[in-house]
């Protein structure tokens, strides 16, 4: 399943940006949802809402929360 596909089963709305080396997956959790996210081999924890979600990500994704917009960096 793609990233895009597991975020949508989420329930995340999601935009996915292109680039030259990389796609860019951003999801705004929303102003009340004081979110974190933690990294665990290629799983992707996220809290946000009092929910926890976990999220299977490419190996050499590179992920980051700021302001609850989370942020997923996929090398192409």
């Amino acid at each position: 399943m793609s990233l895009r596909q597991t975020l949508r089963e989420k329930q995340f709305e999601s935009r996915r940006f292109e680039y030259d080396d990389e796609t860019e997956y951003v999801v705004d959790l929303g102003p009340s949802a004081n979110g974190t996210v933690d990294v665990v081999d290629n799983t992707a924890i996220i809290v946000g809402d009092k929910e926890q979600y976990e999220i299977e990500i490419p190996h050499d994704a590179q992920v980051f929360m700021n302001n609850n917009v989370l942020t997923i960096e996929v090398e192409e």
